[in-house]
């Protein structure tokens, strides 16, 4: 799926949709909107790189960060479900994980959740990749717009 692709399936549905990243710096942003007349779908995107912003716009509470760490299932499940409301869009697509280059909060390089919100529900899915930081954030970039094209 491409990101061209993904628009067309936006608009001919009549959605819209907004990103909330944190391990891949904007990248999904970056990449979606460089398909001309992304504007009709994609509404905009938060960069919660640390953890303070996601608890500060997000509104997560600290305990739950304390809880799971930033690296988990639960944090992506809720980066989705506030970023659906922050930015008042159909569906919301969260990245939290560990591009590299060492372990953070004790999780592997490559540990990775994308997280998937509409008003009816939220879907994470998690996943182990291998390689370079930059070609992590490539992957879970590729790996959320065929997600999103399946919702």
């Amino acid at each position: 799926m491409t990101a061209q692709e993904l628009k067309e399936i936006f608009l001919e549905d009549q959605r819209t949709l907004g990103s909330v990243e944190s391990f891949t710096g904007g990248l999904f942003a970056s990449t979606v909107t460089k398909v001309p007349g992304a504007s009709n779908y994609y509404k905009g995107g938060l960069v919660t790189y640390w953890t303070e912003e996601k608890e500060r716009l997000l509104g997560i509470l600290h305990e739950y960060v304390e809880k799971y760490g930033v690296v988990s299932k639960e944090i992506a499940e809720r980066m989705a479900m506030h970023g659906l409301d922050v930015l008042n869009v159909d569906m919301c697509v969260s990245f939290t994980g560990n591009a590299g280059p060492t372990a953070m909060e004790g999780k592997p390089v490559g540990e990775i959740y994308i997280g998937i919100a509409t008003e009816k529900d939220v879907k994470v899915y998690s996943y182990h990749l291998k390689g370079s930081r930059e070609e992590i954030q490539q992957e879970a970039v590729q790996i959320a717009i065929d997600l999103l094209s399946e919702n």
